[in-house]
């Protein structure tokens, strides 16, 4: 019997809606972001496809996307597992500034680098600042070896993959369906192993929120086709909004 990896990036935030670097800012969805969970459950009704077991971050955004599309299909009650390493990737320095003023300021060649380039991190926090992992009672269980203070893809993809590999994969032993609610950066690390994916490749694939990721594998999780769960036009509108953030 084959298996489903359904990956869904958390709807609008407020400060996606506000177009700020969000990072590990703990930022709620706004109203398009919870609509756009609802749609997220319903589109996974529509196309048939029904998770057993649930993982997120330890966001808020990413979580209550999970919760709201749960809500949509009326599956409240599976079991949902959250860790710190499902979190976006941190943005240093850059979180709460504008994307676009930052690349007035900066220019666009650098804001992308810090934004997508593999191994590009951003300026990072100190480690008293308020923004800090270090100072949030949420991570206070977490070696603090292990904590950014900024992040390159490459940094967000090596915390990311060891808990997909050791604690989300096992879960197919008992599973058919499993579902992540999480971030662009952190899918996209999964989505580049998955996929085997080079640099170049994952810094030009965005992934749009709301809309319902479906990895389908054999039964011996070798991967058969990878789908969107949305037409091709409005799959490109929104990639493309997600491209275009960080310009002038």
């Amino acid at each position: 019997m084959n298996k489903k990896l359904i990956l869904v990036r958390h709807g609008q935030s407020e400060w996606n809606k506000l177009n700020l670097f969000t990072g590990w800012k703990d930022v709620d969805l706004s109203e398009q972001g919870k609509q756009e969970a609802f749609e997220a459950g319903k589109a996974m009704i529509q196309y048939g496809v029904k998770p057993q077991i649930c993982f997120t971050s330890y966001l808020k955004r990413a979580i209550k996307t999970l919760n709201i599309a749960l809500d949509a299909m009326d599956l409240d009650y599976l079991p949902v597992y959250k860790s710190w390493r499902l979190n976006e990737k941190h943005y240093g320095q850059l979180q709460g500034l504008n994307k676009k003023e930052t690349a007035e300021k900066y220019g666009e060649e650098q804001v992308l680098k810090w934004r997508r380039v593999f191994d590009c991190q951003p300026p990072a926090l100190e480690e008293n600042d308020e923004r800090s992992p270090l100072v949030d009672e949420r991570y206070k269980d977490v070696d603090k070896k292990d904590l950014p203070l900024t992040e390159s893809l490459k940094d967000c993809i090596a915390r990311c993959m060891p808990y997909f590999n050791q604690t989300v994969l096992p879960a197919f032993k008992n599973h058919d369906t499993v579902l992540i609610a999480a971030h662009g950066n952190s899918l996209r690390g999964i989505v580049m192993n998955l996929k085997k994916m080079s640099e170049e490749e994952i810094i030009k694939f965005n992934i749009p929120t709301g809309i319902p990721y479906v990895f389908t594998f054999d039964e011996n999780m070798n991967l058969i086709k990878d789908e969107f769960l949305a037409d091709e036009q409005t799959v490109k509108k929104l990639m493309d909004a997600v491209a275009n953030q960080g310009k002038k």
